[in-house]
């Protein structure tokens, strides 16, 4: 069995970005312009003056076109940071120093390193001169303790940096097509890594599609290719085609051999690829910006080849397994159909048919028997029950009901009225006996035993003569009248 490889190529003369450097040199015997221009004027009647400004700006730009970026190495001090988020502080040694400024977008980079005196680390900046004052200083873009090396400091303040800004969020990768059928692979047409690719691919899942974007992944100008070549397989697919994943892989080596995957412009290429992009760069201990930004991670090459095909394989695998088991399936349903048969065939009703059928007639009058029965003493169970509820409905009908209800209401309301006439004897006695005590008692009944009652001028009654003075009026009430007299 044989299985064909489909391999396609894509390249077009690309521009390597070439980068150019222009170094400006002081000879011995050669002056810089500016000077040449000051001793030509000393013989002239007049010297040529030069402002502050303007000598400070020639200081300048004589500073920034020499030397311009450095590294340098120091120890702290003098160290402060502003309310804007700006950092400044003197870097020194045995026998200098120089002012120093890191500001805050950049020392956003740098936010796990705590700065303070005294701290040991190596700066790379820019030299500038700050013209207001007249004094040149280092204006910083990468911190690190002293000890770290160049590249892992860059790397570590890239990586601070993307992670700030979201690229690296769990959140915003991609998961792979399951069955991919066109891969795009960015890498070194000539190097192992795409053999070793190819080979774990194809015997894995025979009859995938490769596109390799031939690409260099080491030296200056790689890093471009590398995002050009991402860019196209994301965005121009009338020329190329479509790819179901994009693979960024490479081979193991040194940090410098791996530098061109830690670039920013890489990492901005994968995030903005329309397409998943895997990255297997390097062996599994190596980490690179690449893998952060890339929504999966291969720890090699061949990993990367045994995720892309991992799914097929297990298709493959599951389907010899289910076709195993149909088969054994069918095979234990054959069997059991034979048996069935077997039985069948051995049965009285294929050897003797007419007695299965007297037989059968016999056990169908004897179900009709009981079935018959069994009719009957359910009607009796429930003709029984019938009667036994028709006569506790009739005992409950609603008429006899009412009529009992009618008789009873009849003889409370009987009852009642013997109780109210019973009642009213009792009270209209007690009433009697109350009247005749009250008019035994009363006023006109003692009047009438021939007493009187005596009232002063106010009508109270006098029962002593001890209350009535001398000259005072009042009054003596009989039974037939009322008598007013004076007291003498």
């Amino acid at each position: 069995m044989t299985h064909q490889v489909e391999l396609s190529f894509f390249s077009e003369p690309r521009s390597l970005g070439t980068r150019v450097e222009k170094k400006v040199s002081l000879k011995k015997n050669k002056k810089p312009k500016e000077f040449v221009e000051a001793a030509s004027l000393s013989d002239a009647t007049e010297p040529k003056v030069l402002t502050v400004t303007e000598l400070t700006r020639r200081v300048a730009v004589l500073l920034e076109g020499e030397i311009g970026e450095v590294w340098i190495e120091g120890e702290i001090s003098n160290y402060r940071r502003q309310a804007s988020g700006h950092h400044y502080f003197t870097l020194k040694d045995a026998h200098a120093q120089v002012a120093c400024v890191l500001f805050a977008r950049m020392a956003a980079t740098h936010s796990s390193l705590q700065l303070r005196d005294g701290l040991a680390v190596q700066i790379q900046g820019a030299v500038t001169v700050y013209q207001p004052r007249g004094q040149y200083q280092l204006m910083v873009r990468l911190i690190q303790p002293r000890g770290v090396g160049v590249l892992q400091a860059r790397f570590e303040a890239l990586k601070q940096k993307l992670a700030a800004e979201g690229l690296f969020e769990p959140a915003r990768k991609r998961p792979l097509p399951r069955f991919p059928q066109r891969i795009g692979v960015v890498t070194s047409p000539t190097g192992a890594a795409i053999a070793d690719f190819l080979n774990v691919l194809h015997r894995r899942h025979p009859g995938l599609q490769v596109v390799i974007a031939p690409v260099r992944v080491q030296g200056r100008g790689a890093a471009e290719e590398i995002a050009r070549a991402i860019e196209e397989f994301s965005d121009d697919v009338s020329k190329i085609g479509v790819v179901d994943v994009i693979v960024v892989a490479r081979g193991g080596g040194s940090l410098e051999d791996l530098w061109e995957f830690n670039e920013e412009v890489v990492a901005r290429a994968i995030v903005k690829s329309s397409i998943p992009v895997m990255s297997a760069v390097g062996h599994e201990i190596d980490y690179t910006i690449a893998d952060f930004a890339a929504d999966v991670r291969a720890p090699t090459p061949s990993a990367a080849a045994e995720l892309l095909a991992a799914d097929g394989v297990n298709l493959l695998e599951s389907a010899a397994s289910l076709l195993k088991r149909l088969q054994r399936e069918v095979f234990l349903k054959k069997t059991h159909l034979l048996h069935r048969w077997e039985q069948i065939q051995s049965a009285s009703l294929f050897r003797e048919p007419e007695r299965r059928c007297w037989e059968l007639q016999q056990h169908l009058d004897h179900s009709a028997r009981v079935l018959e029965g069994m009719v009957r003493h359910r009607w009796e169970q429930s003709l029984a029950m019938w009667k036994t509820l028709s006569s506790q409905l009739s005992r409950h009908h609603p008429k006899l009901l009412f009529q009992q209800a009618t008789q009873q209401t009849k003889t409370l309301q009987r009852q009642l009225t013997q109780q109210v006439i019973h009642q009213q004897h009792r009270l209209q006695s007690q009433f009697e006996r109350l009247r005749a005590s009250l008019t035994a008692m009363s006023p006109e009944a003692t009047l009438a035993r021939g007493f009187t009652i005596t009232r002063d001028q106010q009508g109270k009654v006098l029962s002593s003569r001890m209350k009535v003075p001398s000259g005072a009026r009042m009054s003596t009430q009989f039974n037939d009248g009322l008598v007013v007299s004076v007291v003498e």
